[in-house]
């Protein structure tokens, strides 16, 4: 065998390629202690959850609005809202036919019950013009009611007489305001009561929500709109109306669900195409509140139900015969791995062991920020991962193999071989990667699990194999053991299936 070979002129730099793992693993590690985040969340099949049941709310004579586009719409609209909150593995489904038809919502753990609070809410935004606003509690009915405001109804001044904010029962909203028409309300807190105009500029005209804090002092959350272009001028020419009128028709209430959550004061006319929601908002409540407005009202208003415990769909046997499956293929693969390639059989095991590693951090930290919760199709998505992993290792130690069998020196066969392999790794590895995307996209329930851990994992597989598998192999290369050809470095004569040539002597 010729041992002329030249060396691949870019010299590789194992120390820093291993201090990027380190410093990876570290900072994942120092963040999973920081978060507090302890335990992987597990999804409807391995712990239960909670689960409520939907009934459409309809007036005297309205059973007609109950259609399947309706609830297959309402169906859609809430999966986006639980899942843009960050709730993993719910399941959203359509139950019943025709006016008896329900929504039934299944949530991972016990937060159920805000989840359902914020998805079932229709979430009609209406913004009227404020006509009369005054103290919360009803006005005696002793005595004829007051003459009522220019433009007011006796009906409406009437019902606005009667209504009495203090009590809870009148702050509920009822989703089904009437956009035309004019409406009394009380606001959130129920501090206040107010006559309003008919709505003016309506939630479907807004185009974007996003929930921001106040950068000058630090608190008070609010919810920024912006409108699409019938909503920027509808909400212009509203604002330039009201601007030169006195309190409190200079007003403009935001009306969510038929509770007013602000009536701002309009001191300039707003034509940007964009306003704020204020009102006291914790942190949480405005991130909610953009969530439920961001993806547009139901078609229909909902009764909830009562919230119920339900139990896992699978029992702890499956959870075992799961992990043991993972555990098997682990064990086949490093069993393989030690067996067929000897001394280098070490990297392989190592490169699995800082996979593993970060597998693990990284469902924690989801788990944590993201709501990421593991279910057993995830798990069979990890499984997965381990023969894709394994794959890289050996396309990789296979080139590396090649290049000796044809007379380069191992340093040199480490170097040219890497850059044979890793167009290999990259593209099977990206194959994987657009299918879990494919996956994840076009599917639901628990084949969204096992693509999103699929897609995860492949993306640490091609980390593992750059910044660890690489320099460890460059590393090892210059030690004796492995560059000599020892019978156990999986780079001897027999390993690599090179014939040596035996010298035959003739007797005297």
């Amino acid at each position: 065998m010729s041992s002329t070979s030249r060396t691949p002129k870019a010299a590789s730099r194992p120390g820093r390629s291993l201090a990027i793992t380190a410093l990876v693993l570290l900072a994942l590690l120092a963040l999973v202690f920081i978060q507090g985040a302890t335990a992987v969340k597990l999804g409807l099949d391995l712990r239960g959850g909670t689960s409520v049941t939907l009934q459409p709310r309809l007036a005297e004579g309205e059973s007609g609005k109950v259609t399947n586009a309706a609830i297959d719409q309402a169906v859609s609209i809430i999966r986006q809202r639980v899942n843009s909150l960050g709730v993993a593995e719910s399941e959203v489904t359509a139950q019943g036919s025709g006016v008896n038809r329900q929504i039934v919502i299944s949530v991972p753990g016990d937060t159920g019950r805000r989840v359902v609070d914020l998805v079932g809410q229709t979430a009609e935004l209406r913004f009227r013009q404020v006509l009369v606003s005054g103290a919360p509690a009803a006005t005696p009915t002793t005595g004829s009611v007051a003459t009522p405001p220019a433009g007011v109804s006796a009906d409406t001044n009437a019902k606005y007489a009667a209504l009495d904010c203090t009590l809870a029962a009148n702050r509920q909203g009822t989703g089904s305001d009437v956009a035309t028409a004019q409406i009394v309300a009380c606001d959130r807190a129920g501090t206040s009561k107010f006559i309003l105009g008919p709505a003016e500029v309506l939630g479907r005209q807004v185009s974007k929500a996003s929930a921001s804090i106040n950068q000058s002092s630090g608190s008070g959350w609010y919810v920024l709109l912006t409108f699409d272009n019938d909503g920027t001028k509808a909400f212009g020419t509203m604002t330039s109306r009201v601007v030169t009128l006195t309190a409190p028709e200079n007003e403009v209430a935001i009306v969510l669900d038929g509770l007013v959550v602000s009536a701002p004061r309009i001191n300039e006319a707003i034509t940007s195409g964009s306003a704020q929601i204020t009102g006291s908002f914790t942190q949480l409540e405005a991130e909610d509140l953009a969530n439920v407005l961001k993806y547009g009202a139901l078609p229909l208003a909902f009764d909830r139900g009562e919230v119920q415990q339900i139990s896992p769909t699978l029992g702890s046997d499956q959870l075992r015969a799961g992990l043991l499956a993972g555990f098997l293929g682990l064990g086949l693969v490093v069993l393989y791995s030690l067996l067929y390639y000897r001394g280098l059989g070490i990297v392989s095991v190592g490169s699995l062991l800082i996979a593993g590693s970060l597998t693990y951090l990284l469902f924690l930290l989801l788990g944590k920020w993201l709501g990421f919760t593991l279910t057993l199709a995830g798990i069979a998505g990890a499984i997965v991962a381990i023969g894709i992993t394994a794959d890289s290792f050996i396309v990789y130690f296979e080139r590396i193999r090649d290049e000796v069998r044809e007379g380069r020196s191992l340093r040199s066969a480490v170097e040219s071989g890497w850059l044979r392999a890793r167009r290999t790794i990259i593209v099977a590895d990206f194959v994987s990667i657009i299918a879990a995307a494919l996956l994840y996209l076009f599917a639901v329930g628990g084949v969204r699990g096992f693509a999103f851990t699929l897609g995860l994992t492949t993306l640490i597989d091609l980390f593992v194999v750059f910044v660890f598998t690489k320099p460890i192999v460059t590393l090892i290369a210059k030690m004796r053991f492995y560059s000599s050809g020892h019978p156990l470095s999986g780079f001897s004569a027999k390993s690599l299936g090179v014939l040596v040539p035996t010298t035959v002597t003739k007797e005297a």
